[in-house]
C-alpha cells in the first residue's frame, strides 16, 4: 500500500481526534514500519487493518464506517491532487467507468509497485451502473467511500447497493442506480 494512504489517514484522524490519538495509534500498535511513512514509499496493508481496527476500538466505531469516512476523506486529496482524472469525465459514471482504463494506467505508471484494486463496470440502461470491487484487502467500504464522493463531487445523487459476491468482501458488487 503506498504510504501516501498512511499519511493521509494520519491527517484524518489528526483533524478529526486530535495529534494525541495518532500519537497513541502509533505507540499502541508494533508496525513494522515503526509508524513511519513516506508518501512514495510503499507498506504492508496489514499495517493499515492494524491501525484502522485499533483506532475502531479507541473511538468505539465500527471499521466499515472508519473504512468509509476515510474513503470520502481521500477523495478530497485526490480531487486536489489529480484534477485532470475528473475533468476528463463529464459525470459520476464516466468516472467511475476510467479507473480502470484510465487513472489506474496512469497510476502504475508513476508507481509500478502500486498494489491496487480492480474494477470492473458494466451500465444497465442509462441510469443504472454494476461495479464489481476486487481486491485481496477487503477494504469495499474504503471503495464505497470513494464512490459515494464521486457522486458528491458530480453533483449526482445515486442509490448505491452493495452485495459481496465473496464472503470475505475481496469480491463486492455495487449496483448503482443515478435518482
Amino acid at each position: 500500500m503506498k504510504g501516501i494512504v498512511f499519511t493521509e489517514f494520519f491527517e484524518m484522524v489528526e483533524q478529526a481526534h486530535g495529534y494525541e490519538m495518532v500519537d497513541q495509534l502509533i505507540m499502541d500498535n508494533e508496525l513494522p514500519s515503526g509508524g513511519v511513512y513516506t508518501t512514495i514509499g510503499t507498506y504492508s496493508h496489514q499495517e493499515m487493518v492494524t491501525l484502522v481496527v485499533d483506532l475502531g476500538e479507541k473511538t468505539k466505531t465500527p471499521v466499515p464506517t472508519l473504512l468509509n469516512a476515510f474513503g470520502q476523506y481521500l477523495f478530497g486529496t485526490f480531487e486536489k491532487g489529480y484534477p485532470m482524472f475528473f475533468k476528463a469525465a463529464a459525470n459520476a459514471f464516466d468516472f467511475l467507468e476510467s479507473i480502470e482504463k484510465y487513472i489506474h494506467v496512469e497510476v502504475k505508471k508513476l508507481y509500478p509497485d502500486a498494489q491496487l484494486p480492480r474494477f470492473s463496470t458494466k451500465r444497465i440502461g442509462t441510469d443504472t451502473l454494476e461495479m464489481i470491487y476486487y481486491s485481496d484487502r477487503s477494504m469495499a467500504d474504503f471503495a464505497l467511500g470513494l464512490i459515494e464522493k464521486t457522486f458528491e463531487h458530480y453533483q449526482e445523487k445515486a442509490i448505491i447497493t452493495r452485495k459481496d459476491i465473496v464472503k470475505n468482501g475481496s469480491e463486492v458488487l455495487f449496483l448503482i442506480k443515478k435518482v
